[in-house]
């Protein structure tokens, strides 16, 4: 830790007492408002951003309650705090004795999580109250009638569950605890802790329908009651099956009988529906306990729609609800809304016209963050400056999208099929636009317009025919467009067939996922095995398409706009990486700077014939693999990419407010300077890999970082430099590591040498270093961990003798010696780069850049026409 820090905190020792914490406000008169108190579903020893969290708090007493209220007025007080502040507790469940845990005197996540559970705008009063402004001046914009200065009083609970992606992190540890991992999060509104939880859990989009409906399996469910997992409230499920008890549950987690009460009552109804018939009593009562109608079909083996038909027969049905701070006391004026089955009359009536709504994009996970929710804000700003009613639907608290003002109404709700069709006939809606929100809302298309509703933009037909990898590779074929070999994996035989006749490597592409979910690139029918088997879980609807992976190769993408099958708008960018690094981890550069002009103008006329041949109306992605100036597609995602902010940010023209109008049919023709600029721009992946223990720093086909950064400059390096550095990567000295692949040395020769004539020294493994003698670069040579014969790799980076580390390593060297010197590096804070095409060009810099006095310079000055 010291490594991190230059000191650390001993404190004493609280596992399994409760965590609450409270929102808290002042002004400079002294008010002091408690905002919303939340409880961990988890107990100490479990990071309140790794634990399901519960607002307002349920478990404790109502002399807890006040108790702990005191002690916050009274400790923000003394503090002084003008504005909005945070604090922790350690409740002790035996006795009521408490622990302060720490003040936050800043807006943190979990002043996000109240602002949305609550309806009160936490960062909004906070900015007043810092201007001098008082609690009583400010405007309750629930019911835009009081002030500010109240206390949300909820007739609703609000249900927070993290968002893993440990899976996608080869070999990383799935134990949680006092460290966050989770890369995301999603919020369940309800009017019972059931019914909020069962929300939160399909909203995770990780194949879970609620807790009856899973993809975990378990051999000793309590295994991970014990210690935790980032799937412990299945395992918790699971152990009922087993016949578990509420108390032996409590005693092996420590979670509140409360909590697990109201799991086991979910457990009991479900059995109920498998052992008994449907009755209309049974099933308001599944649905106020949160269950689906694809949970409840499942399990009686009907279709999901004849589920839906018997509701609307007997009248069970959702209402609408505002989200009511003060519980019904003085009427809410807001558009904040939630469903519920708790409930006979809906909040809200018909707008005046018919209002279009925009799907988000569910959680922030590793392939879908804020990109998206930018793309979904953009849009329903389009549509409030063309006149036209907007409805937003999204689950993330994390988000711009779900802020209320935002659009004309907002609903707080899973993004499913079910709840959309619910939302959309109560609204009486236009239509609806599923391609600004990514892979989520992108994947609803077909099953809403075969359920009868209108879809603003490309068909849902033309969806699916870029979407299913066959469909789009036959269209590629009519349309005469080159493609890696490919076939569809039928059979593990027929995959083994297949990777003889083109010879290994291949690559297994699923169909309908976001950031390369299961895809692999295996070398061998060992490989092909597991990995098909993955593929096929992930995606058990679709089909699995298997191709050649063509090493060596340059990856490039365009991003654009088509209305009816015509490009308006677009705009080319290249990796860094060569192709076998996932779109969303490379290091992407706008506009190309090393693509033969060629090669620029195929793909320009390549993307004409697609957009042509899907009739794409709305924003599209096209990748492309080139080798020796031979032109591949790869994909074509008929929605926003990840990429749409970056290319309307450097190019200064916003991709997304020109789909929009095309969707509305309102698009007027205009010329875009997007290809020949001034400038540079680089978007840099951040990855996590401090925070994940055991998991291989490598990317790879299937996309590991966990967000983004992008930088302009005059040129590449510049560009290059400086948004590399923006991923919190700092080199202090001028002492370089190198253990480069065979295959790769040739490329780091001139600027190693560069480097060492300006000073550096340069460490290398033993076939490093001779290679690096021979070409006159001079280096010191460290042995692998399991020689002796030099010093040892693993003893100079534990005496931080190196300033920046490059390790490219082979195909087969996961938990080998260069898998643990990998780990080593992120462990102590060393800079890491493991792709030799970043390493080289990060070299380069270095060699001719200044980048002690790099200028800096703002976006407007590189908008400036010279």
């Amino acid at each position: 830790v010291l490594q991190a820090v230059p000191q650390v905190l001993i404190e004493e020792y609280l596992q399994g007492w409760k965590e609450i914490e409270y929102e808290v406000v002042r002004d400079s008169a002294g008010n002091v408002i408690t905002v919303c108190n939340m409880e961990n579903f988890d107990p100490m020893g479990i990071h309140t951003g790794e634990s399901i969290v519960v607002a307002p708090s349920q478990t404790l007493t109502n002399a807890e309650y006040h108790g702990l209220r005191e002690v916050a007025t009274r400790t923000i007080t003394h503090l002084g705090i003008i504005g909005e502040c945070n604090i922790q507790y350690a409740l002790n469940p035996v006795d009521g004795d408490y622990r302060v845990i720490e003040v936050n005197a800043r807006l943190s996540r979990s002043s996000a999580l109240a602002s949305k559970a609550t309806g009160y705008p936490l960062a909004f009063v906070a900015a007043k109250l810092s201007l001098g402004y008082l609690l009583s001046e400010i405007r309750n914009s629930v019911t835009g009638t009081t002030s500010a200065f109240f206390e949300p009083a909820l007739d609703y609970l609000a249900v927070k569950v993290p968002r893993w992606d440990l899976a996608k992190l080869k070999h990383s540890d799935h134990v949680i605890g006092s460290e966050m991992k989770s890369v995301g999060e999603v919020m369940g509104l309800g009017r019972s802790f059931p019914e909020a939880l069962q929300k939160a859990l399909r909203m995770l989009n990780i194949g879970a329908d609620g807790l009856s409906l899973h993809p975990y399996d378990f051999i000793d469910p309590m295994t991970e009651v014990r210690k935790a997992t980032d799937r412990r409230i299945f395992a918790i499920y699971e152990a009922f099956k087993k016949g578990a008890t509420v108390e032996r549950i409590h005693k092996a987690s420590g979670i509140d009988p409360w909590f697990l009460s109201h799991l086991f009552d979910i457990f009991q109804l479900e059995q109920q529906l498998r052992k008994g018939p449907l009755t209309a009593e049974l099933l308001r009562d599944l649905k106020q306990f949160g269950f689906s109608d694809k949970t409840i079909a499942t399990i009686k083996n009907v279709s999901e729609q004849t589920i839906r038909r018997r509701r609307q027969k007997t009248g069970i049905m959702p209402v609408a609800k505002q989200i009511d701070t003060l519980a019904g006391e003085v009427a809410a004026q807001t558009n904040y809304l939630y469903m519920t089955y708790h409930g006979r009359v809906s909040d809200v009536t018909h707008m005046k016209l018919a209002p279009i709504i925009v799907l988000g994009s569910g959680p922030y996970c590793i392939g879908s963050s804020v990109e998206f929710d930018w793309c979904a804000v953009t849009t329903a700003s389009t549509l409030r400056l063309e006149a036209k009613p907007t409805v937003i639907i999204n689950s993330n608290p994390e988000t711009v999208s779900t802020d209320f003002e935002r659009s004309d109404r907002l609903y707080f709700e899973e993004l499913t099929l079910e709840r959309i069709q619910d939302i959309a006939d109560a609204e009486l809606a236009a239509g609806i636009i599923v391609s600004v929100g990514g892979q989520i809302a992108n994947n609803l298309a077909v099953p809403l317009g075969a359920a009868g509703y209108h879809i603003l933009g490309t068909s849902p037909k033309d969806i699916d025919r870029a979407e299913d990898r066959q469909k789009f590779s036959s269209m590629l074929r009519e349309l005469h467009v080159d493609q890696p070999e490919w076939a569809e994996a039928t059979s593990l035989a027929a995959a083994k067939k297949f990777a003889n006749k083109v010879a290994y490597p291949v690559l297994i592409r699923p169909s309908y996922v976001l950031s390369g979910g299961a895809m692999n690139v295996v070398s061998d029918h060992e490989s092909l095995e597991a990995y098909l088997s993955a593929a096929t879980k992930l995606s058990p609807d679709h089909p699995v398409v298997i191709s050649k992976f063509i090493e060596g190769a340059k990856e490039l993408e365009i991003d654009g706009v088509a209305d009816h099958g015509e490009i308006v708008v677009y705009a080319i960018s290249e990796h860094i990486e060569n192709a076998g690094i996932h779109s969303g981890d490379a290091t992407v550069v706008l506009p190309p700077q090393r693509l033969y002009l060629e090669t620029i103008r195929r793909a320009k006329f390549i993307a004409r014939q697609i957009a042509a041949g899907l009739h794409i109306s709305g924003p599209f992605n096209i990748q492309f693999i080139a080798k020796d100036n031979d032109l591949k597609v790869i994909e074509c995602n008929v929605r926003a990419s990840r990429s749409f902010p970056f290319v309307s940010k450097v190019t200064n023209v916003n991709f997304i407010q020109i789909a929009t109008q095309v969707l509305l049919g309102s698009y007027q023709p205009a010329r875009y300077q997007t290809v020949d600029l001034d400038h540079v721009g680089i978007k840099s992946p951040q990855f996590s890999y401090n925070r994940l223990k055991g998991a291989d720093p490598v990317a790879g086909v299937e996309m590991a970082s966990t967000g983004e950064v992008a930088c302009l400059g005059d040129d590449l390096l510049s560009a290059f430099y400086t948004s590399w550095s923006a991923t919190e990567q700092t080199i202090k000295g001028k002492r370089l590591y190198l253990s480069i692949t065979d295959d790769h040395k040739q490329k780091f020769v001139d600027e190693a040498r560069t480097l060492m004539q300006q000073g550096w020294t340069i460490f290398a493994t033993v076939g490093t270093h001779a290679y690096l003698e021979e070409h006159g670069v001079l280096s010191k040579p460290l042995s692998k961990i399991s020689e002796t014969k030099h010093r040892s790799i693993e003893t100079a980076l534990l005496a931080h003798d190196f300033d920046l580390m490059i390790n490219v390593p082979g195909p087969f060297d996961a938990k080998t010696d260069a898998f643990k010197l990998r780990r080593l590096a992120i462990d102590n804070h060393i800079p890491l780069i493991t792709n030799p095409e970043v390493g080289a060009l990060l070299l380069r810099s270095l060699g001719e850049l200044d980048v002690a006095h790099l200028e800096p310079r703002s976006w407007q000055d590189y908008m400036l026409p010279k």
